[in-house]
């Protein structure tokens, strides 16, 4: 029973709530749920250690969209997040917070089931031990100063360099794991792009349009070096400001 994967879901609508935990107990998940963010905080507090949340966005008191920075913040558990909400822009919001993958209302559960194998496996392939500052504030590298809190890139004469979101997703990536080979695979995910808009073209493409803003000489990088048959690796010591 131990050995199953533990989901834990937060849904103030108990239909959805329960269905959903039915859903995954009858394909072999431990399930936990809760009706908001306090019983969410509660549970985490109280040492719960899920192996993935599935997590409404739209809930009376604190939404999931703060739950998930908070998420971010203080626990290592990815988060797949539930909406009513269609817009294109809430979708993008809910992984810039740090969703790992976003399910609009109503939705299949099968569907559900499938993203959530998804992100588990995603997250269980990707780099850890070796990782850069954390999620928020400053970072230094090269001449460069990277201020996740505002989203901006600054040189080392406090000129503010205009990034896209893609750029900014994907430089935020390679600062959090210097000195790591990030197969095209895992930048996706670290990204948390591979369903988003600004993220669908390809990892190499943005990687090109990155070299040509920070590199010295975008022909010969020193800074994102290409390693041949393993992806791309970031070299610069970062340090937090």
């Amino acid at each position: 029973m131990r050995d199953q994967p533990h989901i834990l879901v937060v849904d103030d609508h108990r239909d959805i709530r329960d269905l959903i935990g039915r859903y995954l107990r009858q394909h072999e998940y431990r399930v936990t749920l809760a009706s908001d963010g306090r019983e969410l905080r509660r549970l985490m507090g109280d040492n719960l250690h899920p192996d993935l949340i599935v997590l409404d966005l739209m809930m009376p008191g604190e939404d999931g969209l703060s739950l998930c920075r908070w998420l971010r913040e203080n626990h290592d558990v990815p988060v797949v997040m539930l909406t009513a909400l269609g817009e294109e822009t809430d979708r993008i919001i809910g992984l810039e917070m740090g969703a790992d993958d976003y399910l609009a209302k109503p939705f299949n559960p099968r569907e559900l089931l499938a993203r959530i194998k998804a992100v588990m496996r995603r997250a269980q392939s990707l780099p850890v031990g070796r990782k850069g500052p954390s999620a928020l504030g400053e970072v230094a590298f090269d001449r460069w100063v990277l201020d996740r809190t505002r989203h901006e890139l600054r040189d080392d004469t406090d000129v503010v360099l205009p990034l896209s979101a893609g750029e900014y997703g994907l430089l935020s990536a390679f600062v959090e794991h210097p000195n790591m080979v990030l197969n095209r695979d895992q930048l996706l995910d670290l990204t948390r792009g591979r369903d988003a808009i600004p993220f669908d073209r390809s990892i190499d493409n943005q990687v090109s349009r990155l070299r040509k803003k920070i590199e010295h000489d975008p022909k010969n990088p020193t800074l994102i070096k290409t390693v041949w048959g393993g992806g791309y690796m970031f070299t610069c010591e970062v340090t937090g400001k």
